[in-house]
């Protein structure tokens, strides 16, 4: 076990690395920080540590039984929060406690790599890429979830390590898609693939957190399941001896940096230039001389679309043709075109100069403001109705007065209407307008709810007190 895991649970967080966030939380408003009782705090900075010392655990091969002896040892440190548990409410509940915490720090353990520093992150995220760049990824689907992971990846590359925090809103401007579209596709392609895991949902104004791991082919499992069950073609006998291998190459060769930098903007929008051109211009900017064929194994796209795809580049001098080989023009990146001799047709004469002009031509210029536009709008509604229901809230009356419309705040539901209480105090009925019995006015103005086991004097108020505080000192 490594040096910081045995101080640990020796001396307990000395440094108080596991302290982060655990005696201060939110506000009702959402913005500012408030300080949780100490009681509170200390809980929440024992179960880190706990959680810490199982992940550690776990890494050296240890069980279950391991992390509970470690945990119960009176002279370790690290173990105290465990031990506290088992004083106040017996062994059984502090092992019933360790179960759930050995659980989720195992699997943790076994679904995430231990990075040792920054330099080997960029290493676990370079490997990464290399594998998404030689998994062939067929159709429009799977073009679209390449997509998906390769905004995930850039978020991943900001911070430093395969987990990272992003909103939906966020991955659907970066790959140039619909969140609707972006949650079909984790769903059916990048989840059960093991590409992507979605370790907490967002929160507030806090991202979900998310985790990238080097998946299956997107095209095994579930998700190739649920392809064959949506087509509407079916295979033919296997006598026949027919489509015995799919027509792409079991692995691909394209470069995604150059697919994330062109992926969201508007030319390559679904009704635009689409995906198949995302693919193809990626693999021919990987290996600048490829054949249709050679084409079809590194895009991963068939061999009918390569075709189409190939023509529309060609018609805006993107891509050329010389013999059988196809190549890029030289300032394709860069979205303008040379008119070729041989291109004839009225699209190719009238070249784009630039993206801005092929999403133009296409009918998809502004679909990424626009969609920017709208999740600007769904955040602030969002926001809205947080400090709504943070300051509890709701819907005002309207009064017309003198011609003029007055706003009348509707009550907090945690406070009492003026026609509820009795010049008295007693708390009124509001159907008949009689005390209601079992009801009581708090000095805040607050309702309480009087029940049997309320109806104490203060002197059996003591008495419990004093039996509970002798149970804790005698246990302690």
């Amino acid at each position: 076990m490594p040096s910081a895991a045995a101080d640990l649970i020796l001396l307990g967080d000395l440094t108080g690395r596991y302290a982060a966030g655990s005696y201060s939380r939110l506000a009702s408003n959402g913005r500012t920080v408030i300080l949780r009782a100490d009681r509170q705090g200390a809980a929440e900075h024992g179960h880190r540590i706990t959680a810490a010392i199982a992940c550690h655990v776990a890494r050296a091969g240890g069980n279950v039984d391991h992390l509970a002896l470690l945990l119960l040892h009176p002279d370790h440190e690290g173990g105290r929060h465990t031990r506290s548990i088992a004083v106040r409410s017996g062994q059984t509940r502090a092992l019933d406690y360790i179960r759930p915490v050995w659980a989720s720090g195992s699997e943790a353990v076994t679904s995430t790599r231990a990075l040792g520093s920054r330099h080997h992150a960029f290493e676990v995220l370079a490997a990464l890429r290399d594998r998404i760049e030689t998994t062939p990824w067929r159709g429009v689907r799977g073009r679209t979830a390449l997509r998906v992971l390769r905004a995930h990846l850039n978020f991943a590359e900001t911070a430093g390590g395969p987990l990272h925090h992003a909103s939906e809103r966020q991955a659907a401007e970066e790959a140039g898609i619909s969140r609707t579209t972006l949650r079909a596709v984790y769903e059916t392609v990048l989840k059960p693939g093991g590409w992507l895991r979605r370790l907490r949902v967002g929160q507030g104004r806090e991202g979900s957190t998310w985790y990238l791991a080097p998946g299956s082919s997107p095209h095994q499992g579930a998700s190739s399941a649920l392809s064959r069950s949506w087509t509407t073609q079916f295979p033919p006998e296997p006598a026949l001896e027919e489509w015995t291998t799919p027509e792409t190459a079991p692995t691909a060769d394209i470069d995604s940096t150059v697919l994330s930098q062109l992926m969201g903007h508007d030319a390559f929008a679904h009704h635009g230039l689409g995906s198949a051109a995302l693919m193809l211009i990626s693999a021919l900017h990987q290996r600048p001389t490829q054949t249709v064929g050679e084409l079809v194994g590194s895009s991963s796209v068939s061999r009918a679309t390569t075709y189409r795809t190939l023509k529309r580049l060609a018609n805006y001098g993107l891509v050329r043709c010389t013999g059988e080989t196809w190549t890029l023009t030289p300032r394709a990146l860069e979205g303008f075109g040379t008119r070729l001799p041989e291109a004839e047709t009225a699209l190719a004469a009238a070249l784009a100069q630039g993206w801005e002009k092929l999403a133009d031509q296409h009918g998809t210029s502004g679909i990424a403001a626009r969609r920017k536009a709208l999740h600007t709008v769904e955040r602030a509604a969002y926001r809205e109705a947080l400090d709504r229901l943070a300051e509890h809230r709701s819907r005002a009356a309207v009064l017309v007065h003198d011609g003029r419309q007055v706003l009348v705040p509707a009550p907090r539901p945690d406070e009492i209407p003026p026609t509820w209480q009795s010049p008295d105090g007693r708390v009124l009925d509001p159907v008949t307008g009689r005390p209601a019995d079992g009801w009581q006015v708090a000095t805040d103005g607050r309702l309480i709810l009087i029940t049997p086991s309320d109806q104490r004097s203060y002197d059996e108020l003591a008495a419990a007190h004093a039996e509970a505080l002798s149970e804790w000192e005698s246990a302690a």
